[in-house]
C-alpha cells in the first residue's frame, strides 16, 4: 500500500535567514498552526538550535479533542537549505517531512514535501479519504495563510 504524500510551496517576501531561524525554531510551530489542533511543544530538552538527532516531542488534538502523543526526530539538517523530521512515535505508520529553503530574488521560497501513512491498513485508507488528507491540507492552508499574516504577502 502506497505513501501518501503532500507538497506546499510559498514564496515568502523575507531573507533566507529570517526564514530559517523562524522556521527551524521548533517553539514557533505552534503559532502557524490552527488553535483548533490543540498543538504544543512539549519536550525539555530539544535544545534552541536545530540539528540531526534533535528528539522533539508534541501534544495534538487532531481528532474529537483527543490529546495524542507525538514525537518527531530531525533526521537531517542542511543549515539554510533544509531539514527532514520524521516521526519516531504518533499517530502515523509513517511520517517523513521535507523542509525546503531556497533564495530567491525578493524573498524566499519555502517547499514542504510530506510523505506519510496512516495505520490499519484499510481503515486507514479510508481515514485518510473521510478526514485526514483533508485536515492535513486545511492545516498547511491555515499555515500559508498564517506565514502571509506574519511576514507580507509576495508580490511576484
Amino acid at each position: 500500500m502506497a505513501a501518501h504524500s503532500i507538497k506546499t510551496v510559498q514564496k515568502i517576501p523575507i531573507s533566507l535567514e529570517r526564514a530559517w531561524d523562524f522556521f527551524s525554531n521548533p517553539a514557533n510551530l505552534q503559532a502557524i498552526t490552527p488553535d483548533n489542533m490543540g498543538f504544543k511543544v512539549i519536550s525539555k530538552h530539544h535544545g534552541d538550535i536545530m540539528y540531526a538527532g534533535q528528539i522533539i516531542e508534541y501534544t495534538v488534538k487532531p481528532f474529537l479533542g483527543i490529546p495524542l502523543y507525538w514525537m518527531t526526530e530531525i533526521t537531517q539538517v542542511k543549515d539554510k537549505q533544509y531539514f527532514i523530521d520524521e516521526q519516531r512515535y504518533g499517530p502515523y505508520s509513517l511520517w517523513h517531512h521535507q523542509h525546503h529553503f531556497k533564495e530567491i530574488p525578493g524573498g524566499v521560497e519555502m517547499t514542504d514535501i510530506i510523505h506519510y501513512k496512516n495505520p490499519f491498513w484499510i481503515f486507514g485508507r479510508l481515514a485518510n479519504t473521510l478526514f485526514v488528507k483533508k485536515q492535513l491540507d486545511g492545516i498547511f492552508d491555515y499555515r500559508f495563510k498564517k506565514v502571509e499574516e506574519m511576514f507580507g504577502k509576495w508580490n511576484a
